[in-house]
């Protein structure tokens, strides 16, 4: 399977998403290491896609709603896909805690795997993991580092 790379310039830096023959497979947060080799020969559907991707995390990123997302490719357990799936319901400036998200998967113990979930999700942003925050609207973990998680809820006008 051929994986193609493409930045995306933002204010809060370049992003890199990850474009699979089926959709969108990744999306990592800006770093200051090295860029991996970026993809030069992609398709008029990845490049729709990618479209598609810049335009929603610039929505993102810009406090608004997204509206639309390309394929998502989001490789994962069943239960990881599940949560993924409710963060994605999840709309701007609200946000849920590990427990409501395992509740809602009538698995209200589950709320480390929820946790862990969150953390393996591969596109965060546009899935937003961000949104979902420990007991109490405490912040808890986040893959991209608690200032990106901070950085995030406040665009969207969360207290947390």
């Amino acid at each position: 399977m051929s994986i193609f790379v493409l930045p995306i310039n933002t204010s809060h830096g370049t992003f890199l998403a990850r474009y699979s023959e089926n959709g969108l497979t990744g999306l990592n947060f800006p770093t200051n290491e090295k860029a991996p080799h970026i993809s030069s020969a992609v398709t008029a559907t990845i490049r729709e896609w990618h479209k598609l991707t810049s335009d929603a995390l610039d929505r993102v990123l810009n406090g608004k709603a997204v509206k639309d997302l390309p394929p998502l490719e989001m490789l994962g357990t069943e239960f990881q896909k599940s949560v993924w799936a409710i963060m994605l319901a999840i709309e701007p400036g609200k946000t849920l805690s590990y427990g409501d998200v395992a509740a809602r998967l009538g698995k209200p113990k589950a709320t480390r795997a929820v946790g862990s979930a969150c953390g393996a999700n591969p596109i965060p942003v546009l899935v937003p993991c961000h949104r979902v925050l420990a007991a109490n609207k405490k912040l808890g973990g986040f893959s991209g580092g608690l200032d990106w998680k901070k950085t995030l809820l406040r665009i969207e006008g969360i207290e947390f």
